[in-house]
């Protein structure tokens, strides 16, 4: 079937570019490891910041989409990308950090009602045998922007490595993300979209502030959700680790955009062979999420196992004067190596989260809730690690503590896999207070009233 405006394939691609041109720009310049600068200390302060106000906003952005709509929420979040890379003009041309730390801090804000609007529509616009396949879709296009993000350094510092970013780079990015702010506003409402069998995406009851409070409240006493707590607060925990004291700490400039281009590449890869896993019909939904469950368990002790062995190898704490190039192939195809199958193993955990909590409800204002709260729990995570990457905490420390609360984890990732149904509550038959729930006029967000 081809594709078509309304239908919600279309806004899963569309809101993929969004993501592309935003986060994905975002994610480009993070991985070179410490925002580009030599010193990651200021980087490490913003995305502290920055994961600071997620923390909340990611919590609050189920109901803000809930009560705005998913056009207008995403197109201003947008920009708060492009201020962010912005800032680092400054940074470049001053020395001061407080600039893009008060950005990282305003970032977060509308990080987190971004992030709830596109999961919201990935894993409720899809049929719940599609699910897999949506978020790979998604996970692809995002992560190609973190593909072309890593070209930008790559290409712009060829020749001119001297240690941080230029602001023709940072430049590139900021137009980039104010495209993909604009962009928001392509997505149709959410009342107009069907999926392919001609049902709507939509069968929800209006809402308002006084419910939206109350059902954010009620996460917090959800058994699953706080089943999935630890994974949550466990999935961007090991970004500061990655981009920092392997990518940042080991190669020089050129070289870390050559390997992002490499890392988002994989995620890519890792996405798109766990959507036949998570869509295979052959299988109950709760074997494929068992299956799934020990995919990620093995790659991500083989990465562990993999970073220790490289520790041992530069024990000083990966931290060279001599910075690795690509062209040193002797020393460079082992850490890069391991670094690109990081990429992989976190298309693995994110898709798998991403496909769990789509697999709990096909409620769209609920799974706005519940990907904000992941949103909000990862990003405490964040925080908790970026702030340990700026107070210089050891390396081996930092590798240990990921790997100790990735096993922390396993058993409630475990227990929430083992409740999921093999068919989430039909839309449209019974909602949390029993009653029927009615479909949405003309009004684009989950919230407002007619």
């Amino acid at each position: 079937m081809g594709l078509r405006y309304y239908n919600a394939l279309t806004q899963v691609i569309i809101v993929g570019f969004v993501c592309f041109l935003c986060p994905g720009m975002f994610n480009a310049l993070n991985g070179t490891g410490g925002g580009g600068q030599l010193d990651p200390t200021a980087g490490n302060n913003a995305n502290t910041a920055l994961y600071s106000t997620f923390v909340v906003f990611g919590v609050l952005g189920g109901a803000i989409v809930n009560l705005f709509g998913v056009r207008w929420t995403i197109f201003g979040s947008g920009f708060t990308y492009a201020l962010y890379s912005g800032s680092y003009i400054y940074l470049n041309h001053t020395g001061k950090s407080s600039f893009t730390i008060a950005a990282g801090a305003i970032l977060g804000v509308g990080a987190g009602i971004l992030w709830a609007a596109q999961g919201m529509i990935m894993v409720s616009y899809p049929r719940e045998e599609q699910k897999g396949r949506y978020i790979a879709w998604f996970w692809i296009i995002f992560n190609l922007g973190g593909v072309v993000g890593g070209i930008l350094p790559f290409a712009i510092n060829y020749n001119s490595d001297t240690g941080s970013l230029s602001d023709g780079v940072y430049i590139a990015f900021v137009v980039l993300e104010c495209m993909g702010a604009f962009m928001g506003l392509a997505l149709a409402p959410p009342a107009k979209v069907t999926r392919d069998d001609g049902s709507s995406v939509v069968l929800v009851k209006y809402t308002n502030v006084g419910k939206e409070a109350m059902e954010i409240l009620k996460l917090f006493i959800n058994p699953l959700m706080l089943g999935l707590l630890p994974m949550c607060f466990t999935s961007n925990f090991f970004y500061t680790y990655q981009f920092d004291d392997i990518n940042g700490a080991l190669f020089n400039v050129r070289t870390r955009g050559f390997n992002n281009i490499f890392y988002w590449g994989a995620q890519m890869v890792g996405a798109y062979a766990l959507s036949f896993l998570l869509d295979n019909a052959r299988f109950s939904r709760k074997k494929r999420g068992v299956i799934a469950f020990g995919i990620v368990f093995v790659a991500f002790n083989c990465i562990w196992g993999g970073s220790l062995a490289l520790h041992n190898k530069y024990p000083s704490g990966l931290e060279l004067t001599d910075r690795i190039d690509f062209k040193d192939s002797s020393r460079a195809a082992g850490p890069i190596i391991l670094y690109v199958l990081c990429g992989l193993g976190d298309a693995l955990y994110q898709s798998f989260a991403y496909w769990i909590i789509g697999a709990l409800s096909n409620d769209n204002q609920l799974l706005a809730r519940y990907i904000g709260f992941y949103k909000g729990m990862q990003s405490f995570g964040g925080a908790i690690a970026w702030q340990l990457g700026a107070k210089h905490v050891t390396v081996l420390n930092q590798l240990i503590a990921n790997w100790v609360l990735f096993g922390i984890s396993v058993p409630s990732m475990l227990y929430v896999v083992w409740r999921i149904q093999e068919h989430s509550e039909p839309i449209g038959v019974g909602k949390e207070d029993g009653s029927e729930s009615e479909q949405y006029g003309e009004k684009e967000g989950a919230g407002q009233r007619a």
